[in-house]
């Protein structure tokens, strides 16, 4: 399992350069697990990109720590645009590999306040199987969990 104290390997992917302080980034929120930025392609005012700082490629590289450390900065900065943006309403994004649409391949989170006709949507086709389907689903997905370590994220990089 990775030691997210260890000194990351030199990478070259765009969200380590801003982390290392390469690249300019507006930043918002920073620990030592995460840095939290306004992106470049705000999609509305208050959208932030909250990232690991040791590198992980996605959430299945990204240690317990660091997933749990992503999440409460993107819950804090949630609290904080509602309040600073009046902000209704709030999505969060997270995609995982290029079959997930992932671009950037650095564990990330976008934070999107959210209103009313922003034009930001989300679809996608609800399949609705039976719910024998849906049990066969929970089947396998309880015998992959069982074959998980109590710490799952220590199991979650060798997928």
């Amino acid at each position: 399992m990775p030691n997210p104290t260890e000194t990351p390997p030199a990478h070259d992917c765009i969200f380590c350069r801003l982390v290392r302080g390469e690249l300019p980034a507006v930043r918002v929120l920073e620990d030592e697990l995460v840095l939290a930025f306004m992106d470049i392609g705000q999609v509305n005012p208050g959208h932030v990109l909250v990232a690991t700082k040791r590198h992980a490629d996605s959430l299945l590289e990204a240690t317990p720590d660091e997933a749990a450390a992503v999440m409460r900065a993107a819950q804090r900065i949630a609290l904080a645009a509602r309040a600073a943006f009046d902000a209704p309403g709030l999505s969060l994004y997270q995609m995982n590999g290029r079959d997930g649409e992932q671009t950037v391949f650095h564990f990330h989170l976008h934070v999107l306040p959210r209103h009313a006709g922003d034009g930001v949507g989300l679809s996608w086709p609800r399949k609705e199987p039976p719910p024998a389907v849906l049990e066969q689903h929970a089947q396998r997905l309880r015998a992959a969990l069982a074959d998980l370590p109590a710490e799952a994220g220590d199991a979650i990089n060798g997928i």
